[in-house]
Protein backbone atom coordinates (compact mmCIF):
# COMPACT_ATOMS: atom_id res chain seq x y z
CA UNK A 1 0.00 0.00 0.00
CA UNK A 2 1.36 3.45 -0.95
CA UNK A 3 2.37 5.71 1.90
CA UNK A 4 0.25 8.85 2.23
CA UNK A 5 1.98 12.14 1.37
CA UNK A 6 2.86 14.36 4.31
CA UNK A 7 4.01 17.12 1.95
CA UNK A 8 2.60 17.80 -1.51
CA UNK A 9 3.87 20.73 -3.59
CA UNK A 10 2.32 21.55 -6.96
CA UNK A 11 3.59 24.27 -9.27
CA UNK A 12 5.44 26.28 -6.61
CA UNK A 13 6.67 29.54 -8.12
CA UNK A 14 8.56 32.50 -6.67
CA UNK A 15 9.74 35.60 -8.54
CA UNK A 16 11.97 38.44 -7.46
CA UNK A 17 11.44 41.21 -9.99
CA UNK A 18 12.27 39.74 -13.39
CA UNK A 19 14.09 36.74 -11.88
CA UNK A 20 12.21 33.49 -11.33
CA UNK A 21 13.87 31.84 -8.32
CA UNK A 22 11.56 28.80 -8.26
CA UNK A 23 9.73 27.79 -11.43
CA UNK A 24 6.65 25.53 -11.12
CA UNK A 25 8.22 23.09 -8.66
CA UNK A 26 6.19 19.95 -7.89
CA UNK A 27 7.03 16.97 -5.65
CA UNK A 28 5.67 14.93 -2.75
CA UNK A 29 7.13 13.34 0.38
CA UNK A 30 5.48 10.38 2.12
CA UNK A 31 5.57 9.25 5.73
CA UNK A 32 8.96 7.81 6.60
CA UNK A 33 10.51 9.07 3.37
CA UNK A 34 13.61 11.24 3.04
CA UNK A 35 13.58 13.45 -0.05
CA UNK A 36 16.80 15.18 -1.09
CA UNK A 37 16.49 18.49 -2.91
CA UNK A 38 19.85 18.97 -4.62
CA UNK A 39 21.37 21.76 -6.65
CA UNK A 40 24.17 24.32 -6.79
CA UNK A 41 24.13 27.64 -4.95
CA UNK A 42 21.41 29.82 -6.40
CA UNK A 43 19.37 26.90 -7.74
CA UNK A 44 16.34 27.84 -5.61
CA UNK A 45 16.60 25.26 -2.81
CA UNK A 46 16.41 27.69 0.11
CA UNK A 47 13.66 29.72 -1.57
CA UNK A 48 11.61 26.55 -2.09
CA UNK A 49 12.06 25.55 1.55
CA UNK A 50 11.16 29.07 2.70
CA UNK A 51 7.85 28.84 0.84
CA UNK A 52 7.09 25.41 2.30
CA UNK A 53 7.64 26.59 5.88
CA UNK A 54 5.74 29.83 5.04
CA UNK A 55 8.67 32.16 5.78
CA UNK A 56 8.35 33.48 2.21
CA UNK A 57 5.08 34.00 0.32
CA UNK A 58 4.70 32.08 -2.93
CA UNK A 59 3.65 33.71 -6.20
CA UNK A 60 1.97 30.57 -7.49
CA UNK A 61 1.28 26.93 -6.80
CA UNK A 62 -0.13 24.93 -3.92
CA UNK A 63 1.28 23.40 -0.74
CA UNK A 64 -0.51 20.74 1.30
CA UNK A 65 0.73 19.48 4.69
CA UNK A 66 -1.05 16.27 5.67
CA UNK A 67 -3.67 17.17 3.07
CA UNK A 68 -4.27 20.65 4.52
CA UNK A 69 -3.45 24.11 3.21
CA UNK A 70 -0.85 26.06 5.23
CA UNK A 71 -2.28 27.43 8.48
CA UNK A 72 -1.40 27.89 12.13
CA UNK A 73 -2.33 24.24 12.64
CA UNK A 74 -0.06 22.91 9.89
CA UNK A 75 2.85 25.04 11.13
CA UNK A 76 2.74 22.94 14.30
CA UNK A 77 3.38 19.83 12.16
CA UNK A 78 6.67 21.18 10.75
CA UNK A 79 10.14 21.16 12.27
CA UNK A 80 12.37 23.65 10.44
CA UNK A 81 16.17 23.59 10.70
CA UNK A 82 17.61 26.58 8.78
CA UNK A 83 21.24 27.03 7.77
CA UNK A 84 21.75 29.70 10.43
CA UNK A 85 22.01 28.56 14.04
CA UNK A 86 18.98 29.92 15.91
CA UNK A 87 20.09 29.15 19.47
CA UNK A 88 20.99 31.77 22.08
CA UNK A 89 24.75 31.64 22.51
CA UNK A 90 24.75 32.86 26.12
CA UNK A 91 22.44 30.04 27.27
CA UNK A 92 23.14 26.34 27.70
CA UNK A 93 21.65 23.79 25.31
CA UNK A 94 19.15 22.68 27.95
CA UNK A 95 18.14 26.28 28.69
CA UNK A 96 17.66 26.93 24.97
CA UNK A 97 15.46 23.89 24.56
CA UNK A 98 13.38 24.73 27.63
CA UNK A 99 12.93 28.27 26.31
CA UNK A 100 11.75 27.09 22.89
CA UNK A 101 9.50 24.42 24.41
CA UNK A 102 7.75 27.13 26.47
CA UNK A 103 7.50 29.26 23.34
CA UNK A 104 5.72 26.35 21.63
CA UNK A 105 3.39 25.93 24.63
CA UNK A 106 4.80 22.50 25.46
CA UNK A 107 4.38 21.10 28.97
CA UNK A 108 6.23 17.80 28.57
CA UNK A 109 9.68 18.52 30.01
CA UNK A 110 10.85 15.01 29.19
CA UNK A 111 10.78 15.99 25.50
CA UNK A 112 13.81 18.23 26.09
CA UNK A 113 15.78 15.29 27.43
CA UNK A 114 14.70 13.06 24.53
CA UNK A 115 15.85 15.49 21.84
CA UNK A 116 19.15 16.04 23.67
CA UNK A 117 19.69 12.29 23.58
CA UNK A 118 18.58 12.00 19.95
CA UNK A 119 21.15 14.58 18.86
CA UNK A 120 23.97 13.30 21.09
CA UNK A 121 24.12 16.41 23.28
CA UNK A 122 23.14 15.04 26.69
CA UNK A 123 26.67 15.10 28.12
CA UNK A 124 27.21 18.73 27.04
CA UNK A 125 23.66 19.95 27.71
CA UNK A 126 24.61 22.27 30.58
CA UNK A 127 27.46 24.01 28.78
CA UNK A 128 27.00 27.47 27.28
CA UNK A 129 26.40 27.25 23.52
CA UNK A 130 29.13 29.82 22.78
CA UNK A 131 31.66 27.12 23.81
CA UNK A 132 30.29 24.63 21.27
CA UNK A 133 31.96 23.72 17.99
CA UNK A 134 30.09 24.63 14.82
CA UNK A 135 28.97 21.02 14.48
CA UNK A 136 27.58 20.87 18.01
CA UNK A 137 25.71 24.15 17.49
CA UNK A 138 24.10 22.69 14.37
CA UNK A 139 23.10 19.59 16.32
CA UNK A 140 21.38 21.88 18.82
CA UNK A 141 19.65 23.59 15.89
CA UNK A 142 18.25 20.19 14.91
CA UNK A 143 17.22 19.47 18.51
CA UNK A 144 15.18 22.69 18.50
CA UNK A 145 13.52 21.59 15.25
CA UNK A 146 12.59 18.26 16.83
CA UNK A 147 10.93 19.64 19.96
CA UNK A 148 7.40 19.58 18.55
CA UNK A 149 7.69 15.97 17.27
CA UNK A 150 7.18 17.14 13.67
CA UNK A 151 5.40 15.18 10.97
CA UNK A 152 7.59 16.99 8.44
CA UNK A 153 11.23 17.81 9.21
CA UNK A 154 12.81 20.37 6.87
CA UNK A 155 16.61 20.68 6.97
CA UNK A 156 18.51 23.24 4.90
CA UNK A 157 22.13 22.06 4.49
CA UNK A 158 22.47 21.00 8.15
CA UNK A 159 26.02 19.63 7.80
CA UNK A 160 27.64 22.54 5.97
CA UNK A 161 31.05 23.21 7.51
CA UNK A 162 30.76 20.76 10.42
CA UNK A 163 33.34 18.31 11.76
CA UNK A 164 33.14 14.62 10.73
CA UNK A 165 31.90 13.46 14.16
CA UNK A 166 29.02 15.96 14.21
CA UNK A 167 28.22 15.24 10.58
CA UNK A 168 27.92 11.53 11.28
CA UNK A 169 25.74 12.24 14.33
CA UNK A 170 23.45 14.50 12.29
CA UNK A 171 23.04 11.91 9.53
CA UNK A 172 22.28 9.22 12.09
CA UNK A 173 19.64 11.41 13.75
CA UNK A 174 17.93 12.18 10.44
CA UNK A 175 17.92 8.51 9.42
CA UNK A 176 16.41 7.46 12.77
CA UNK A 177 13.64 10.08 12.47
CA UNK A 178 12.64 8.81 9.04
CA UNK A 179 12.61 5.26 10.41
CA UNK A 180 10.15 6.47 13.07
CA UNK A 181 7.80 7.79 10.37
CA UNK A 182 8.72 11.44 9.89
CA UNK A 183 8.78 12.85 6.37
CA UNK A 184 12.14 14.55 5.78
CA UNK A 185 13.02 17.25 3.24
CA UNK A 186 16.80 17.56 3.09
CA UNK A 187 18.97 19.92 1.06
CA UNK A 188 22.71 19.37 0.76
CA UNK A 189 25.79 20.01 -1.35
CA UNK A 190 27.23 16.64 -0.39
CA UNK A 191 26.30 13.82 -2.73
CA UNK A 192 27.49 11.09 -0.38
CA UNK A 193 24.87 12.31 2.12
CA UNK A 194 22.13 12.04 -0.48
CA UNK A 195 23.34 8.54 -1.40
CA UNK A 196 23.25 7.50 2.26
CA UNK A 197 20.02 9.16 3.41
CA UNK A 198 17.62 9.82 0.58
CA UNK A 199 14.91 7.50 -0.70
CA UNK A 200 14.31 9.89 -3.59
CA UNK A 201 16.16 12.87 -4.98
CA UNK A 202 15.06 15.91 -6.94
CA UNK A 203 17.70 17.89 -8.86
CA UNK A 204 16.99 21.61 -9.06
CA UNK A 205 18.70 23.90 -11.59
CA UNK A 206 17.79 27.55 -12.21
CA UNK A 207 14.62 27.03 -10.16
CA UNK A 208 13.37 24.08 -12.20
CA UNK A 209 13.18 20.42 -11.22
CA UNK A 210 15.16 18.79 -14.02
CA UNK A 211 15.26 15.20 -12.72
CA UNK A 212 13.67 13.11 -9.97
CA UNK A 213 13.92 9.52 -8.80
CA UNK A 214 15.73 7.17 -6.47
CA UNK A 215 19.53 7.46 -6.53
CA UNK A 216 19.65 4.14 -8.40
CA UNK A 217 17.12 5.34 -10.98
CA UNK A 218 18.98 8.59 -11.62
CA UNK A 219 22.32 6.83 -12.00
CA UNK A 220 20.79 4.33 -14.43
CA UNK A 221 19.03 7.04 -16.49
CA UNK A 222 22.20 9.10 -16.84
CA UNK A 223 24.55 6.13 -17.18
CA UNK A 224 26.75 7.48 -14.40
CA UNK A 225 28.38 5.91 -11.34
CA UNK A 226 27.33 8.45 -8.70
CA UNK A 227 24.99 11.39 -8.11
CA UNK A 228 27.74 13.99 -8.53
CA UNK A 229 28.37 12.65 -12.04
CA UNK A 230 24.61 12.57 -12.69
CA UNK A 231 24.36 16.25 -11.81
CA UNK A 232 27.27 17.17 -14.08
CA UNK A 233 25.70 15.09 -16.86
CA UNK A 234 22.37 16.91 -16.54
CA UNK A 235 23.53 20.48 -15.98
CA UNK A 236 27.10 20.75 -17.21
CA UNK A 237 28.23 22.38 -13.98
CA UNK A 238 29.53 21.22 -10.62
CA UNK A 239 27.15 20.93 -7.69
CA UNK A 240 29.12 23.40 -5.58
CA UNK A 241 29.22 26.15 -8.24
Amino acid sequence: MARSPVLACAGLTKRYGTTTAVDHLSFTIAEGETYGLLGPNGAGKTTAISMIVTVVDRDGGEILIDGQKPSTRTKALIGYVPQEVGAYMELTARENLRFFSRLYGMRDRSRVERVLEATGLTERADEVVSTYSGGMARRLNIAIGLLNSPRLLVLDEPTAGVDPQSRNAILGTVSALADEGAAVLYTTHYMEEAERLCDRVGILDHGRLIAEGTPDELRAQAGEADLEAVFLHLTGRALRD
